[in-house]
């Protein structure tokens, strides 16, 4: 590992759906980046496949950095991700999805930031988004730069690409760490961390390749997801990061897209406007 860089933990999460395959490509982006992390903590989210467990096994042996976290039953992401975090030994961590590819220079660009602004918290970054199967760009999706414009953005909408980032173990504790919360466990984990007057920023670069396929905006629907985003909704006023008006709006927007509108209509939304 490059001295000049504070060691860092990789934080992921695998479950029995996750393909092996693209599970070894992400373990294998973390590891040929120009700075190493000194532990990849990987928890895993309840029994898998004979395919998958075997994956996990061989890098793990291969690799003394990667420490395999087996939870007796599958709890969620937001449940696996606190586990992890717990689990997790340095005070860097870095975010990492079990079917994602992280550039090579993804952490060498985060870790600078972090030491040239020590009260930075949360630093995520761009992401291009690709087909799951050929792996060509289909988007890109930006977030905003500053803290100030990431505070104003969370109002509407998650201000980070959640498999981007890199923040302060310490800091994420204090804030609550992950929570179960269907499909918004970091969203409502940067709420917290908002309200708690935690500095944070993204990076314009592209840091990672994001897999994206039909299901992924299939999942952006529906009266569940809907629900969920309802409840959000209680939580950011609750947290006093908006008001009545942006809740109501922040529902009525929320309802069109995500109960009335088809699923081929969402994607071209997701693909075209909400970038």
């Amino acid at each position: 590992m490059n001295q000049e860089f504070p060691p860092f933990s990789v934080l992921m999460s695998v479950y029995a759906k996750d393909n092996p395959v693209w599970v070894a490509q992400a373990l294998d982006s973390v590891l040929a980046n120009t700075v190493r992390p000194a532990e990849v903590a990987v928890a895993v989210d309840g029994p898998v496949p004979e395919e998958l467990h075997k994956v996990l096994e061989e890098y793990a042996k291969k690799h003394p950095s990667i420490k395999l976290i087996p939870l007796e039953k599958n709890s969620g992401l937001g449940m696996a991700l606190q586990k992890g975090l717990e689990q997790c030994s340095y005070e860097l961590v870095a975010r990492m999805d079990a079917d994602d590819i992280s550039l090579p220079n993804r952490f060498e660009k985060q870790l600078t930031r972090f030491i040239q602004e020590p009260d930075l918290a949360i630093l995520g970054g761009t992401i291009e988004e690709i087909d799951a199967e050929s792996l060509q760009p289909v988007a890109i999706r930006r977030v905003p730069g500053t803290d100030a414009e990431c505070k104003k953005f969370l109002k509407m909408r998650c201000p980070f690409n959640h498999m981007t980032v890199m923040f302060k173990k310490s800091l994420i504790l204090q804030a609550g760490s992950y929570q179960p919360f269907h499909l918004l466990e970091d969203y409502y984990l940067w709420a917290r961390c908002a309200a708690k007057g935690y500095i944070f920023g993204n990076l314009a670069d592209i840091i990672l390749r994001a897999r994206v396929n039909a299901a992924m905006y299939g999942r952006r629907g529906g009266w569940k997801y809907f629900k969920s985003n309802v409840s959000l909704s209680g939580k950011l006023r609750q947290l006093g990061i908006i008001d009545w008006g942006t809740y109501v709006f922040n529902i009525c927007v929320r309802f069109c897209v995500q109960v009335l509108m088809p699923n081929s209509i969402r994607k071209m939304l997701y693909k075209k406007a909400l970038r």
